[in-house]
C-alpha cells in the first residue's frame, strides 16, 4: 500500500479531489498534517509520497525525487501566505516578526524577501498558529500566517497585511512553488508511483471541471463560503510548467544564499516510463 500524505489546507484539496470527493482506493492510504508534519514523516519514511514543503526537497534533493506536473504555487497573490502587522517589510530590520511552527517554504520565503531583497534583519521566534494567539497582539512587529487561517485571519484583522506571493512575482515575475509532490520511495516502487501520478492527473482534472460543485459540497470542511473557497481556488497554480519550475529553481538558489538549504541546480523526477 502506497503512503500519501495530505496537506489539510484547503489548497491541496485540487489535486487530491477525487479522492477526498469519491473515497480512496484500496491501494492508497491518506496521511493528513499540515506541511511540517508531512516533511518530518517523509523524512523518517512513514510516508511514501506528500505535497511537502518545496524548500524540504531542496533539503533532501539526494533522497527525493518528484512527481512531475504537480503543484501548489501561485503567480501574483497567493492570498493564503499573509504577514500581518507591517505596513512595509523595510519597518522589521531589528524588530520581533512572528513565524508559525507549522511552515517550512514560507518561512524560507520571508527571510529571502526580507534578508536579500531589502537587506532587512528582523529577530525571528516561532509560534503555534494552531492556537487561538496573536503575536503582533503580545508585541511582536510582525507575524506570518499560513494556510486557511491566514485567510480567515485576514477576514477580521484590522492591521496591514502583506502577501508574500504578490511580493515574490513583484520581485522576480516568476511563479512561485509552495508544495511539490515529493516520493522517498524507491525506483522499485514507480509502478506504483506511475499510478500515484495518473490518478492524480485524473484528479486534478475532475477538479477543474468541477470548481463550483466541489466548493459548495466542501466548503463547510475549511470554514469558508463556496464563492470565497471557489475564488480561492482560481487564482491558485496547480500545474508544475515550466514557468513554475523556473521560479522554484530561482527560489533555491536564493535559499542556498542563505543556509537554509544547499545549491540545488536541477530537479529529479519519478521515472514514468514503464
Amino acid at each position: 500500500m502506497l503512503r500519501l500524505g495530505h496537506i489539510v489546507y484547503s489548497n491541496c484539496f485540487p489535486t487530491h479531489a477525487l479522492l477526498l470527493d469519491r473515497g480512496v482506493p484500496d491501494w492508497l492510504e491518506l496521511r493528513p498534517g499540515v506541511p511540517a508534519e508531512l516533511n518530518a514523516e517523509l523524512r523518517a519514511g512513514r510516508i511514501d509520497v506528500a505535497p511537502c514543503s518545496s524548500i524540504e526537497f531542496a533539503r533532501q534533493a539526494d533522497r527525493y525525487r518528484l512527481l512531475p506536473d504537480l503543484v501548489i504555487g501561485s503567480a501574483g497573490p497567493v492570498q493564503s501566505i499573509l504577514l500581518e502587522g507591517a505596513a512595509s517589510m523595510e519597518d522589521l530590520d531589528g524588530r520581533e516578526v512572528a513565524l508559525p511552527t507549522a511552515s517550512a517554504t514560507s518561512v524560507v520565503l520571508l527571510r529571502i524577501l526580507l534578508e536579500l531583497r531589502l537587506g532587512v534583519r528582523p529577530r525571528y521566534r516561532w509560534f503555534d498558529q494552531s492556537e487561538e494567539v496573536d503575536p503582533v497582539g503580545d508585541g511582536a512587529a510582525a507575524a506570518l500566517w499560513i494556510g486557511d487561517r491566514a485567510m480567515r485571519r485576514a477576514e477580521r484583522s484590522e492591521r496591514p497585511l502583506l502577501d508574500l506571493g504578490e511580493a515574490w512575482y513583484a520581485w522576480t515575475g516568476l511563479p512561485f512553488a509552495f508544495a511539490v509532490w515529493q516520493a522517498s520511495a524507491g525506483p522499485e516502487r514507480d509502478g506504483e508511483l506511475r499510478a500515484l501520478h495518473g490518478l492524480l492527473l485524473e484528479s486534478l482534472a475532475y477538479f477543474e471541471a468541477n470548481v463550483d460543485a466541489l466548493a459548495e459540497r466542501h466548503a463547510a470542511r475549511y470554514a469558508m463560503t463556496p464563492e470565497r473557497l471557489a475564488r480561492y481556488w482560481r487564482t491558485l497554480r496547480f500545474r508544475l510548467d515550466a514557468p513554475v519550475q523556473e521560479g522554484l529553481l530561482h527560489f533555491y538558489r536564493l535559499a542556498a544564499e542563505l543556509r537554509e538549504a544547499p545549491t540545488v541546480s536541477t530537479l529529479r523526477w519519478v521515472t514514468l516510463a514503464g
